[in-house]
């Protein structure tokens, strides 16, 4: 086997089952299709995948075309082990309701740190204001 720099070794990966995680966070789960200098990705029969502790669902996506800038993570998934995992599949809807409740409860648990520090006479610069600098 030669070696290839770059994105060019990953020709052999071609047609295998990929896991892509993004620089937002998602997780995308299909087929490598193409893939080009820039490490821009097409994969097949793409699902996105929301894990909540133990327990995941999948939304059906199609054909997904990925940036190679938001590229974090790629990984060939191992297909004889993949039905070994320990996680539980739900429904789309739960793992929905379930992704919504845990956002809240860590949002409701940033208020709360803000507060006790406001308390103690330090502040925090918010997220959204850090731009403006």
């Amino acid at each position: 086997m030669n070696y290839m720099p770059g994105t060019a070794s990953l020709i052999e990966d071609i047609d295998k089952k990929h896991l892509v995680l993004l620089r937002d966070g998602r997780t995308l789960i299909g087929y490598l299709r193409s893939i080009d200098q820039f490490a821009n990705l097409v994969l097949h029969q793409t699902v996105e995948r929301i894990h909540v502790g133990k327990k995941y669902g999948d939304i059906p996506r199609g054909i997904f075309v990925v940036r190679g800038e938001n590229v974090v993570l790629l990984g060939e998934i191992d297909l004889e082990k993949e039905s070994e995992t320990k996680l539980i599949q739900v429904s789309i809807e739960e793992i929905l309701e379930e992704q919504r409740v845990e956002q809240q409860s860590k949002q409701e648990a940033e208020k709360r740190k803000v507060q006790a520090l406001k308390e103690r006479g330090l502040s925090i610069p918010r997220a959204d204001t850090l731009d403006e600098y």
